[in-house]
């Protein structure tokens, strides 16, 4: 028989957590302000007034739209009285400033701009009055409530990347490390970096920490590359054996890419008629095979100051790549685009070329591969109301990722003040305004240079601090650096599993997001620890 003090603490829970629960869910109870829209994560309310006696359009603008046109957010009716606003609630982002435009709908006569940086989940008022003068039109924001502050509103068996692994005693840790730190990082942006917008890619042109991570993989694939092939090479193994292997380890990753990671079949059985053909796997190998190719028809052995000139014929090679990828780039017709367009198309540059997204590289993946066979849903679509079909791994990035990764396998230190005067070359120091400015999705020549130059630093001073001075062990990055392939093809295919996805209690919480997606990312490092303690290694 169950004791009523038992009654009691079941009924005493129950209603606790039916309190948290309303409180969790913000319902009028626990928020007894009035909330004027149901806001999202990265928006925010926003309600105008118009006192005026003329209807009026309000319409906005994000700072990171570059060349963009205003967009329409909705009408405002005319105040009723004097002294009398109507008042319509609207939905604002919160990621970036915005500008506010408004418009008398009779005249599309401009009446004000409010430029703003709204908070996320905060409550906002526009007013728009006349003062002591009927014809000077004043328009302020207030700030109601913020109901969050923060950020505004993402031969041994132990290699996995290189041609011929070495034992664990003779790997450098260094390499190792920072593999494995860009992969954590690629892990935790992969699985929503908490949804904050700098864990998100970039729309277009600029930089956020996840774009920073992928090019990194592919630089210090590079570097391994020269190490294992001159390696192997010293120890007498052909070159045409080495090549073999380089082929072979190439068409594996591009299989797995194609057909492990790239489709969903939580959605169905494979689908070739609108399969993805290009993909990370798919980029890193390509990038391996050429790049490897070239440096087995180079003697490696030295590292000194004739490096450049023994690497003459591969750097010749580079040179063409580069110069195919700028004559198609800027000189390849494009129909109903302008020569050499590097833009988002959709509402940017002021709407004029709605669907060159991309230009030239855009209109060789959709004449290559077809429109059903690359990336739908790009980055550009969010802030450029983009609706081109348009992949950030597509055939001409392709080009610039074997430049990417050849950087890597020229570790100097000239290097890094000649990548640096590049990339300021090319982009003048701005973010819209250089002749080729740093771009993800196109993986244009100054996102190489600019990623090549960072990761150069990065990777010296960890060599500096794991290998020379050994005042870092590299842990916890070492481990998923060991076993890359398998974490990064893991954390792929078992995403929507539990533990490393859940349903939460609120889908709109930056929190939970968060702590969900370091748990997640922290289960690949313990997990490949634990390979590492059993010495288990996946390898290709």
């Amino acid at each position: 028989m169950v004791q009523p003090e038992k009654h009691y603490k079941v009924f005493f829970l129950a209603v606790v957590t039916l309190l948290v629960a309303i409180c969790v869910a913000e319902v009028p109870l626990c928020h007894p302000r009035h909330k004027a829209t149901v806001v999202k994560m990265d928006e925010a309310s926003l309600t105008v007034n118009n006192e005026l006696g003329a209807e009026m359009v309000v319409s906005w603008l994000s700072d990171h739209c570059y060349q963009c046109v205003y967009q329409p957010l909705g009408v405002v009716p005319a105040g009723p009285g004097p002294g009398i606003p109507s008042s319509v609630d609207f939905t604002v982002g919160t990621q970036h400033g915005i500008t506010l435009q408004l418009n008398s709908s009779l005249v599309s006569l401009e009446l004000c701009t409010v430029h703003f940086h709204f908070w996320e989940h905060g409550n906002y008022s526009l007013w728009v009055k006349n003062l002591n003068d009927s014809s000077v039109v004043n328009c302020s924001v207030v700030t109601d409530t913020e109901t969050e502050l923060g950020f505004p509103g993402r031969t041994v068996e132990t290699a996995t990347d290189t041609i011929l692994p070495a034992t664990p005693s003779r790997r450098l840790r260094s390499l190792d490390t920072f593999r494995g730190l860009s992969l954590v990082i690629m892990v935790f942006v992969n699985y929503g970096g908490g949804r904050y917008w700098f864990f998100r890619h970039e729309s277009w042109n600029g930089l956020t920490v996840a774009d920073l991570v992928f090019p990194w993989f592919v630089f210090i694939m590079g570097t391994s590359i020269s190490l294992s092939v001159s390696s192997a090479l010293r120890c007498g193994l052909s070159r045409f054996s080495l090549f073999t292997k380089a082929v072979w380890r190439s068409v594996q990753l591009f299989l797995i890419g194609l057909l492990i990671i790239n489709p969903n079949y939580c959605q169905g059985p494979l689908s070739w008629d609108s399969l993805r053909i290009p993909g990370v796997l798919q980029r890193l190998a390509f990038s391996y095979l050429v790049v490897a190719s070239l440096d087995l028809c180079v003697d490696a052995w030295w590292y000194s100051a004739r490096e450049f000139l023994l690497y003459w014929p591969a750097w010749l090679c580079v040179i063409v790549l580069e110069t195919v990828w700028l004559c198609l780039t800027f000189l390849l017709p494009v129909p109903d685009c302008p020569s050499g367009y590097l833009g988002p198309g959709g509402i940017g540059d002021m709407g004029q070329y709605p669907n060159c997204t991309g230009g030239a590289a855009g209109y060789v993946d959709r004449w290559l591969l077809g429109e059903n066979h690359i990336y739908q849903t790009p980055s550009s679509r969010v802030i450029y109301k983009s609706h081109m079909p348009f992949d950030p791994e597509g055939v001409l990035g392709s080009i610039n990722s074997v430049l990417m990764a050849f950087l890597g396998l020229q570790v100097t230190g000239i290097i890094i003040h000649c990548l640096g005067i590049i990339s300021a070359t090319l982009t003048k120091c701005s973010l819209n305004e250089g002749f080729i400015p740093i771009n993800k999705n196109l993986w244009s020549l100054s996102y190489v240079t600019t990623l090549a130059c960072f990761g150069l630093l990065l990777l010296v001073l960890i060599y500096y601090t794991v290998d020379v001075r050994r005042w870092w062990s590299g842990a916890p990055f070492y481990y998923p650096g060991m076993n890359s392939i398998l974490v990064y093809v893991g954390h792929e295919v078992l995403e929507e599993y539990f533990p490393f996805r859940w349903r939460m209690a609120n889908n709109q919480s930056h929190a939970e997001h968060l702590t969900q997606n370091l748990l997640a990312t922290s289960c690949w490092v313990l997990i490949s620890f634990l390979l590492y303690r059993k010495n288990i290694f996946w390898k290709i």
